[in-house]
């Protein structure tokens, strides 16, 4: 298929079609002719501030808005120290999976463009246990874009509440449908999943980590106001007091559950170092974005958390602007919300382009000879650069966000079944297979101080996400007696 209508042309793409036949070295800032990696593959352009952009987009999510809610399930005494501790072990687990980007040797082997490809290098005596990372990623994945269709849609529909609200009154029904809303958000993803990969994605991630760090600091902005009208700090030592143990443990399970949730980015880590340019090699870059990330996302997390619990104690509700712990000013509680939807439209992308990847290269791996999975057609657009694009890629990305749209309508309160994804994705993604994988390119006998200490991460962290993941399963078993498909909120 060498030609189409007038307008296009056709080019192969593939493999083939990310590199010139140039033999050109490793990017060299000396050389502008250098277009190419020492993997002869598009140079890669991110830096430090790039991808410290895509670790907040990733980190901060919406889920900082429900981290009140999470601290007053478990009060002033064991909140913020679990907070700092999830920080912590983040960062701490980060730093080992930086120095897998290359094999054997962190800083001159080979490249793993994925995370699966990483865990290949390392572990790849157990098939297995590569097949699990996967399985256990791209679920994830699209567990995560699911969530962020339905939290977009609630934050839209809670700007339409809160005007209601302002006009009828804060006891008005104001009852308003989220369909319309994530038929909305699934259009603005359609257009958006046309990006080709997720080095061209900086821009985005730029507009949604501002966007986070405006909304967040309107919760804490609020958060503040009230205290200080109230002229008194709530909360107690041990949070929220249920009506029996039991309930008391799984609020607690839950809490943790929202707060690994919330520090999950190490599932797209090697994906976002993979855009990192060199030099400086690309896990000393990785460590350091992971660390301001880690330091701006805590900082926030621990301020609109401990604040907003704060001002509303032990009855924060599950979101601090959607959940309406606030009603006044209207006007600035509509800009948050506004920020939190601009902020998920950059989101769901950080997390889809490394599953939109992974399906396209399978796609050239399985069928080479494809037209249609391995020709690019070029658009010629007045006062602009051909743009290129890939059918199979274009159906591909439409059909993943149409499903996304479909399904988060279908299950309104599938954020629950992300927080189970994410309890159960947290242990095996953010600590295990670092730990193993770290143990593996060091040589670390089995007994020696260094290994005990590990694994002793490795157990406890186990044990948490495996309490997370019965908190998560208690609520959506809560939701499902009460479900109804495309119910009015």
């Amino acid at each position: 298929m060498a030609r189409v209508a007038s307008g296009f042309e056709s080019s192969p793409s593939g493999p083939a079609d990310h590199h010139l036949s140039l033999p050109l070295d490793h990017h060299d800032k000396k050389n502008p002719f250098n277009l190419h990696d020492d993997d002869e593959r598009e140079c890669r352009t991110g830096n430090v501030w790039t991808a410290t952009a895509h670790v907040i987009t990733a980190v901060i999510g919406s889920g900082v808005l429900s981290l009140a809610w999470s601290i007053a399930q478990l009060g002033w005494i064991a909140g913020p120290p679990i907070l700092l501790a999830f920080a912590f072990v983040t960062y701490y687990t980060s730093i080992l999976l930086a120095d897998c980007y290359r094999a054997p040797d962190p800083t001159t082997g080979s490249r793993n463009y994925t995370y699966m490809d990483a865990v290949r290098a390392y572990l790849g005596g157990k098939r297995t246990t590569t097949w699990i990372c996967g399985f256990v990623q791209y679920v994830n994945l699209i567990g995560t874009a699911i969530g962020y269709t339905i939290t977009a849609s609630i934050s839209m529909v809670a700007i339409k509440r809160s005007n209601c609200f302002h006009v009828e009154g804060n006891d008005a029904p104001c009852h308003v449908s989220n369909n319309l809303y994530m038929a909305l958000f699934g259009a603005f993803q359609l257009f958006l999943s046309m990006i080709p990969n997720f080095q061209r994605l900086w821009w985005l991630s730029i507009v949604a980590a501002i966007m986070s760090f405006a909304y967040s600091s309107i919760g804490l902005a609020l958060s503040v106001g009230k205290t200080i009208e109230r002229r008194v700090v709530s909360g107690t030592a041990f949070g929220y007091v249920a009506s029996s143990s039991i309930e008391k443990t799984w609020l607690v399970f839950q809490a943790l559950g929202n707060i690994a949730f919330a520090y999950s980015f190490s599932m797209i880590l090697i994906e976002i170092q993979d855009t990192l340019r060199a030099p400086p090699t690309e896990n000393k870059t990785m460590k350091k974005a992971s660390l301001r990330g880690i330091i701006v996302t805590t900082s926030y997390y621990m301020s609109v958390g401990c604040v907003g619990y704060a001002a509303l104690g032990n009855q924060a509700p599950g979101d601090l602007l959607t959940g309406f712990g606030f009603h006044n000013p209207y006007w600035l509680i509509d800009i948050g919300n506004i920020c939190i939807a601009v902020h998920l439209i950059g989101a769901y992308q950080v997390f889809c382009q490394p599953l939109f990847a992974f399906v396209e290269a399978w796609a050239v791996q399985k069928w080479p000879k494809s037209d249609l999975i391995n020709h690019e057609y070029k658009i010629f657009l007045p006062f602009s650069k051909p743009f290129k694009i890939n059918l199979f890629n274009v159906l591909w990305r439409a059909t993943f966000v149409v499903f996304t749209t479909i399904v988060a309508m279908l299950l309104p309160f599938f954020n629950d079944i992300v927080g189970l994804l994410g309890a159960l994705a947290f242990w095996p993604l953010t600590v295990y297979y670092p730990i193993s994988m770290h143990i593996a390119q060091h040589h670390l006998k089995k007994w020696t101080g260094k290994w005990i200490a590990l694994q002793g991460l490795n157990v406890g962290c186990f044990l948490v996400s495996f309490a997370a993941g019965l908190g998560s399963i208690a609520g959506i078993v809560g939701d499902l007696k009460k479900y109804a498909p495309f119910k009015m909120d």
